[in-house]
């Protein structure tokens, strides 16, 4: 049995998890990350990541070294419905550092945050360490009971914040009430190999009651087809050769290549839940990420909405917490400010849901109703949209940097380096 004392124990070493230990012992608090598992690799997990994160590592300064990371750069999203083709999302004029997605398998941006926060002398991550219980004092939660492989681990802290995912034990443990927003639609992920000339873009392809969602991966798309909620059963009833059948004929230019799926166990289901906690928060535990509010996998958000929480929860408790006075009422103020994005993002993404689920009511070839032709006509709409997706709702800045003092930051920068070179072209023609 070991003991430990902290001032912060970070449950999860998700985006989440990891970018609140950062912060935390960027600014000098003492934090102890708990992963359960050996490393980060885990396939099919949120790989996106926005311009909202991006910005956020340019303001650590960390920005340039982890574009060096191998990725891919997303800078529109396109739809496809029926024959009918449109752009859906533009993020190449954002107001932010990059204008674009950053595509990067998880386990990368992990590796990536765990090395340079380990350059903090208060950072510590334990990997196959896993929450099981919470300690209390009475009705105050005062640390967590751990189980690793060299036995358990007993780790007193004053604040535990639980970053562990959509099926936490941390908010199991408290008892915190769940609130369940039905979905109508499931995600199968699997691999298709790439070609020159396949699309560059993201790719949505909509047709004869399925959603083909193709993401460009290098030499293969990391591919989704949306179905109809609890039909797995039904299509691996159908057979693989009726699903490969199905992607061929939404997606004409793949050719023959869903013959690579020769497996059902090259196929992965995710099922999708929206839901959040009515109260994310007990005396000594605040849960953010999934763990407070678990997102659909539409817009690809979910791992920048955890990051927007990690964030937030650094600049209102990492004072409080380097001088030992976290009360109840400051984490109340980490719900006040991350619900309200949380609640317009969800709400926009099951009108999504509900739109897909009209697709699975038509089995033939779908024709693009003159609403969506309409609406995609609209000027500035693949705008607005990236910015939704891109950057979102209260974007958060380290150390509470406000949105109008940064832009007035951004113009000063540019401003400075318009002088700069007017005065070097004054010069030069003097001389």
């Amino acid at each position: 049995m070991e003991s430990l004392r902290t001032a912060c124990c970070v449950v999860g070493g998700g985006p989440a998890g990891m970018m609140l230990g950062y912060l935390l012992a960027r600014a000098g608090v003492e934090v102890i990350v708990l992963e359960k598992h050996a490393d980060f690799f885990r396939d099919f997990r949120g790989d996106t990541v926005h311009p909202s994160t991006l910005q956020v590592m340019y303001e650590l300064g960390l920005l340039e070294e982890f574009l060096q990371v191998p990725h891919q750069k997303l800078t529109s999203a396109n739809g496809q419905v029926g024959d009918f083709a449109f752009k859906a999302a533009d993020f190449s004029r954002l107001p932010t550092r990059c204008k674009f997605v950053a595509l990067m398998p998880q386990w990368d941006f992990l590796n990536f945050l765990s090395a340079r926060a380990k350059r903090f002398p208060r950072f510590q991550l334990r990997m196959e360490c896993e929450a099981v219980h919470l300690l209390r004092d009475g009705a105050t939660v005062v640390g967590v009971e751990a189980r690793s492989p060299e036995g358990s681990v007993f780790i007193q802290a004053d604040l535990v914040v639980g970053c562990d995912g959509r099926h936490a034990t941390t908010r199991q443990a408290a008892g915190l009430e769940v609130q369940e927003f039905g979905v109508p639609i499931d995600v199968l992920w699997f691999r298709i190999s790439r070609r020159a000339g396949d699309p560059e873009q993201l790719a949505g392809n909509i047709n004869y009651g399925k959603a083909l969602i193709l993401i460009n991966r290098g030499d293969y798309f990391q591919s989704g087809m949306i179905i109809r909620k609890g039909s797995f059963d039904e299509i691996k009833r159908d057979g693989l050769n009726a699903f490969r059948e199905t992607i061929t004929r939404i997606a004409p230019y793949l050719g023959n290549r869903s013959e690579e799926i020769q497996s059902w166990d090259q196929i992965k289901l995710l099922t999708v839940q929206i839901n959040r906690l009515r109260k994310w928060y007990l005396p000594g535990l605040l849960c953010i990420g999934d763990a407070a509010h678990a997102m659909s996998p539409a817009g690809g958000v979910g791992i920048n909405l955890a990051i927007q929480d990690a964030v937030a929860t650094a600049n209102l408790l990492a004072g409080p917490l380097a001088e030992r006075r976290v009360t109840e009422a400051m984490l109340a103020r980490v719900q006040e400010r991350r619900e309200f994005p949380t609640r317009v993002i969800q709400t926009l993404q099951l009108g999504a849901h509900q739109a897909f689920a009209r697709v699975f009511e038509t089995s033939g070839e779908l024709k693009a109703p003159w609403q969506l032709k309409l609406v995609s006509r609209l000027p500035g709409r693949p705008w607005a949209l990236g910015y939704v997706i891109g950057v979102g709702v209260r974007p958060e800045h380290v150390n509470g940097l406000p949105r109008r003092q940064w832009l007035l930051k951004k113009a000063a920068v540019h401003a400075g380096a318009l002088v700069g070179a007017a005065v070097a072209t004054v010069r030069a023609l003097r001389a």
